[in-house]
């Protein structure tokens, strides 16, 4: 079972790997992308997005090798060295820089979390079982066509689901369902408003000028994710690390406001804002912390 689970596996990731990496040496953004990861801190800001490149470039390698090699040992230790690898870069990021992305896709732009650690734990034993098993991949397919297709699907939406890059696909709806059936943590206690939509930027503009920005701005760690109209109100979604007894976890600001605002028509719009936990959606009770009152500057006369 464990041979017909390793085999299934290895094309499923090598797919993941050489796609991954193929996004990252030839992708146009990768050195907008690089900018923001904690590669940075390392190398330094210049040389960050070749780091990038070199590191998607051994992720293709690897993914071809993992998915057309003969049997052979190589691909799978270079598989298990990759992941190894990676879950020291996370753990270093994790500590150094929390605030950074750990650039593992193209979409990723908020803290590291779990799901990072989870995909390089995948990659790590799924390059171990690689390398232990003997034979090629696709003759213990062949042997067992229906289990192993059946392993590789589960394989894939195991990876999809700590994927970020897929999230539009499947988790967003998730949530949006969710909150239609239990309710939204943000929504008005009063009858919803419906005027006509302002541009998203407008919105964020306005959000950005506002004290519950200012407010939040030691919790926000990354620029607008995702955003939706529910209500008459615009839910923004920014991540997060959030700090208490517990320690120090991931999680997602919500940021809510009339979806119908803007700077000319409410320069001090009412803004609800609410903190979720990343694992468990769970709503966290959240003191912001004061902000200080803006005096205006006093305006001393040109010497004559």
């Amino acid at each position: 079972m464990l041979t017909l689970l390793s085999a299934s596996a290895v094309p499923v990731l090598g797919a993941l790997l050489a796609v991954g990496g193929a996004a990252k040496l030839f992708g146009r953004d990768t050195a907008r992308q690089a900018a923001g990861t904690a590669l940075v801190r390392i190398v330094g800001a210049g040389r960050a997005g070749l780091a990038l490149r070199a590191v998607g470039a051994a992720e293709l390698l690897v993914g071809a090798g993992l998915t057309a090699s003969p049997a052979s040992a190589a691909p799978g230790m270079a598989a298990a060295a990759l992941g190894a690898g990676f879950l020291g870069y996370l753990g270093w990021a994790r500590v150094a820089a929390p605030e950074s992305s750990c650039g593992c896709s193209a979409r990723e732009r908020g803290p590291v979390t779990w799901r990072s650690f989870a995909r390089a734990a995948l990659v790590l034993a799924g390059g171990a079982g690689a390398a232990a098993r003997g034979g090629t991949w696709w003759d213990e397919v062949a042997a067992h066509p229906a289990a192993a297709a059946a392993t590789a699907a589960a394989t894939a939406l195991a990876l999809a689901a700590l994927s970020t890059d897929l999230d539009h696909l499947w988790l967003l709806p998730l949530r949006r369902a969710r909150l239609r059936l239990l309710g939204h943590p943000l929504a008005p206690t009063g009858t919803g408003r419906t005027a006509g939509r302002v541009p998203v930027a407008a919105s964020v503009e306005l959000l950005e000028r506002s004290l519950a920005w200012q407010s939040m701005s030691s919790v926000v760690r990354s620029a607008l994710l995702e955003h939706w109209d529910e209500g008459g109100w615009r839910i923004l979604r920014f991540a997060g690390l959030h700090q208490d007894a517990e320690g120090t976890r991931p999680v997602s600001v919500l940021f809510a406001l009339d979806a119908a605002a803007s700077a000319d028509t409410a320069p001090l719009p009412s803004v609800r804002v609410t903190v979720l936990d990343d694992c468990t959606d769970e709503q966290l009770p959240v003191t912001p912390p004061d902000v200080p009152v803006r005096t205006a500057l006093t305006v001393l006369p040109l010497a004559t």
